[in-house]
């Protein structure tokens, strides 16, 4: 089973991670994590690799197209050590946390998780998009932020930690799916 919170209100125009993990306690180090669909905006040069959303620039008369990473993957504590260090805007991004002894190329013979479009964040049963992971935390378009887990208590933490999130299951029966997010 899946359990989701959704949090629209302290993660309004970014979310800060350093915020969602310290709500949720020691997971960030207990996992390593694949950072895939990301956008993130910040002063530290530290951040510019976890931009894995392409993205474009104008030149003269035309836009071009800036390529970067598809993934990015690390160990929980330097991923924790690099969020705790700058309060970064993360506007996109999918960070799917994976047992430690599980190889990379065993995660990545799998499709890469994505924000931007996927209609199943928004649909019941609640699912976590890569097969391997055992959290997947969804800052979502500057809008708000999705903890998906198997471990309920992660779940708890996070709703525990900001209390004007709610269930998602539960927003889901509530409003229905959330075709105004959609592409």
């Amino acid at each position: 089973m899946v359990y989701g919170a959704i949090d629209q209100e302290s993660a309004k125009w970014y979310t800060d991670l350093g915020k969602v993990f310290g709500g949720i306690g020691d997971t960030i180090c207990k996992y390593n994590w694949l950072i895939t669909d990301s956008e993130v905006y910040s002063q530290d040069s530290k951040f510019e690799k976890f931009n894995t959303k392409p993205y474009y620039i104008k030149k003269e008369d035309a836009f071009v197209r800036i390529p970067c990473r598809e993934y990015v993957f690390l160990p929980g504590e330097e991923l924790q050590e690099i969020i705790h260090a700058e309060h970064a805007q993360w506007i996109w991004g999918v960070l799917s946390g994976i047992e430690k002894n599980v190889p990379l190329d065993q995660i990545l013979s799998h499709p890469l998780p994505y924000a931007d479009g996927y209609k199943g964040f928004w649909e019941k049963p609640l699912t976590i998009q890569h097969p391997l992971a055992e959290v997947e935390i969804v800052p979502w378009d500057s809008s708000l932020v999705l903890v998906l887990s198997k471990h309920k208590e992660i779940v708890d933490q996070f709703k525990a930690a900001f209390p004007k999130s709610e269930d998602l299951t539960d927003y889901l029966r509530r409003c229905g799916n959330r075709e105004d997010y959609e592409d």
